[in-house]
């Protein structure tokens, strides 16, 4: 075990704030884990797993405990069938990495999930999703080291607890897991209709009539691409408010004010808005705030981006006046995605 101390954690969220970790060590082999965790409580210090920290925002007084950066290193596939295949992928692996293997080897259920930064353990806990697509879709079972019991355990998917845009390891259990491997049922099967509505647009600007899995993944990174910035060249979280749940009830409240509002209608009958439409509409679009350093993404309104803040407290301050701001217009609160630690 190697261990450090006092490690600034800028380095290990993507946008690039926080104070220091008290302690800090990289996990490369499994085996690694359980000594590191006892020699944490031992000391009485509390315990989080990292991948690359796009989801992460550092509090300025850092983490006061020990911060473990996931560095498992795997990707295996048991064929099932000459359609169906189990992936298993460990925590540490590049999540856009595993992707494009997967869609390489012809499996489907998993490029629209392209280009999404971080790693693959690190998927679960928020139930990553995009272009119509969650991971919980696919995701049969993942192994964690249960720090209440003190062993390696395998959860199933349906015990995962997945909402949109959540977990049991975002929830109810949150800090009780470190996860080190996912496994993943993929088909060879093609696309079908319907596309999100921007994949399909490419697909149609692109005389695309029968998209394959690669078609897909083609056509989420260079959406994506177009409008995302790189997290390795921008300091930024990605999209940092998760899209706005309500009922037919507000919906009807907001449509009969904004005919133009931009939703969707979720299977349990609930209603998700555009995150992006509400801020794009409070003028927040394209803003650099010379108060705090911050500023919101010429070309994606949800993306906060650290152009020189100082601080954490710079970031959560641009935040909540795009908060207020669309609370006061639209009666919608926005929920951050990023983690506070």
């Amino acid at each position: 075990m190697f261990i450090q101390d006092n490690v600034p954690l800028q380095a290990f969220s993507t946008m690039r704030l926080g104070g220091n970790a008290a302690y800090l060590s990289e996990v490369n082999e499994r085996a690694e884990l359980p000594r590191l965790v006892e020699w944490a409580k031992e000391r009485d210090l509390p315990i989080i797993m990292i991948g690359d920290g796009s989801n992460i925002v550092w509090s300025d007084k850092g983490f006061p405990g020990l911060v473990l950066v996931n560095r498992l290193m795997g990707f295996e596939v048991q064929t099932i069938d000459d359609d169906t295949a189990y992936f298993t992928i460990c925590g540490g692996e590049n999540w856009d990495s595993v992707v494009e293997r997967c869609v390489q080897q012809g499996y489907g259920g998993v490029a629209e999930l392209s280009l999404i930064p971080g790693t693959a353990g690190a998927t679960p806990v928020q139930n990553v999703g995009a272009y119509g697509r969650e991971i919980r879709e696919t995701l049969v079972t993942l192994e964690a080291y249960d720090l209440v019991e003190n062993k390696f355990v395998n959860i199933p998917s349906g015990d995962c607890g997945f909402g949109y845009r959540t977990s049991r390891f975002k929830t109810t259990d949150k800090g009780r897991f470190l996860i080190t491997s996912i496994t993943l049922m993929l088909r060879r099967e093609k696309p079908t209709r319907p596309y999100y509505e921007a994949v399909d647009r490419y697909f149609s600007e692109h005389d695309i009539t029968e998209p394959s899995v690669q078609d897909v993944r083609d056509a989420v990174i260079t959406i994506r691409s177009a409008k995302l910035p790189d997290p390795k060249l921008v300091a930024n979280n990605g999209s940092f408010f998760a899209n706005p749940v309500i009922d037919s009830t507000q919906l009807t409240q907001l449509l009969a004010d904004y005919p133009e509002i931009k939703y969707w209608r979720n299977e349990d009958d609930s209603i998700k808005l555009s995150a992006a439409w509400l801020i794009e509409q409070t003028g927040f679009k394209d803003v650099h705030d010379d108060e705090t350093g911050m500023a919101t993404w010429p070309k994606q309104p949800l993306v906060l981006v650290n152009e020189n803040a100082n601080s954490t407290a710079d970031l959560l301050a641009f935040k909540q006046k795009i908060v207020d701001t669309v609370q006061a217009k639209f009666g919608v609160t926005l929920e951050q995605e990023p983690e506070l630690i």
